[in-house]
């Protein structure tokens, strides 16, 4: 599965969220308390291999230590050793079934692993066993978002924000899961409040001028994107999308370059090749548009929208017998579409 732009940068920031519960309990002897002192201040200051050995050192003498197990799951899932932390993280939880922070860092190995069955699984057993923690319902949406499954992802991202409502990003992710599940009015709440706790949240104003667009408020779209735009100059979403609301706001000569921008970033995007053919025709360069369809059909050819507007810029050109060609062709892929009922779905042509 693709993971959403969103999606991954939260995955990057998964650890810096974690918690590390190192107490030492009464019993545990001096060098072994150095030992995990030792490795706790390496995992602060970044030093990860450093903090592996010191708590490999303290499970090699003592195995049954649940600090040593703790810090080096940790260690080894911020090192990035995924296949060492899986191993280790299912012994300990077998060992420790009722320790929230083993279920709430294996749950995260499998989550960076794409095992998001068993990542829900561990994360949903930490969540039981310590429902106090913002982190562990921030990462379980995180996963619900992952596998599409806006509903709940909203009811933890909900939770989270009870315990912790200050922190943009879980308002930005919340304000996503409303929006893919209709709830747009809501949704732009969550983004203004993000943006009013923190104005650099990442994405925060490019999903802001999402949830305008979707109402058909391109302009407040536009601004929002430009905004986004100017921290993320290269982002190829947040330049399509500028390029869409510009073109559906009858401003096809501003569009032009910011989907020219975004097809050079991501010249996969078939819907930006087709917003750029539109553009293109709309501002009169027909045989510019020509070429910008023709891509467009060859990343989606099931889609018939490029095929309407190849059909009409082809007439432009006086091409009448090719244009009719792509008209038989657009009707064909029309009739083949799925119907669907109430309101219409399709692209408007």
């Amino acid at each position: 599965m693709k993971r959403s732009g969103l999606v991954k940068y939260c995955l990057s920031l998964l650890l810096a969220l974690s918690y590390f519960d190192g107490a030492m309990s009464g019993q545990t002897s001096a060098p072994t308390a150095d030992l995990l002192k030792e490795g706790q201040a390496a995992l602060d200051r970044g030093d990860f291999e450093h903090a592996i050995q010191d708590f490999q050192r303290v499970r090699h003498s003592a195995p049954q230590n649940l600090q040593a197990n703790r810090g080096l799951l940790l260690s080894y899932l911020q090192a990035g050793r995924l296949n060492d932390a899986e191993q280790l993280g299912r012994e300990a939880v077998a060992h420790w079934r009722d320790d929230a922070q083993l279920q709430h860092w294996l749950g995260l190995v499998y989550f960076k692993s794409q095992q998001d069955a068993a990542a829900l699984q561990a994360l949903r057993r930490a969540e039981q066993l310590d429902g106090t923690r913002f982190e562990v319902h921030f990462d379980l949406a995180l996963v619900l978002l992952d596998q599409n499954q806006y509903s709940p992802a909203a009811e933890e991202l909900e939770n989270a924000n009870k315990l912790k409502p200050t922190d943009a990003l879980a308002h930005v992710l919340l304000g996503r899961a409303f929006q893919n599940t209709n709830r747009t009015v809501q949704a732009i709440e969550q983004f203004h409040t993000a943006l009013r706790l923190d104005p650099t949240v990442p994405l925060g104003h490019y999903h802001l001028g999402f949830a305008y667009a979707s109402l058909g408020r391109n302009q407040d779209a536009i601004a929002e994107y430009e905004k986004e735009l100017k921290r993320s100059p290269d982002n190829p979403n947040v330049l399509y999308q500028l390029g869409h609301s510009l073109l559906e706001a009858g401003d096809e000569k501003s569009a032009i370059a910011d989907l020219k921008k975004a097809t050079e970033f991501e010249p996969q995007n078939a819907d930006a090749f087709y917003d750029l053919g539109k553009a293109l025709l709309l501002a009169g360069n027909a045989e510019a548009a020509v070429s910008a369809l023709q891509r467009s059909i060859e990343l989606k050819p099931t889609d018939p929208s490029p095929h309407y507007q190849l059909a009409r810029s082809l007439e432009k050109m006086g091409q009448r017998d090719q244009a009719q060609v792509e008209w038989q062709r657009f009707a064909q892929l029309k009739q083949a579409q799925p119907q669907t009922g109430g309101m219409a779905t399709g692209r408007v042509q």
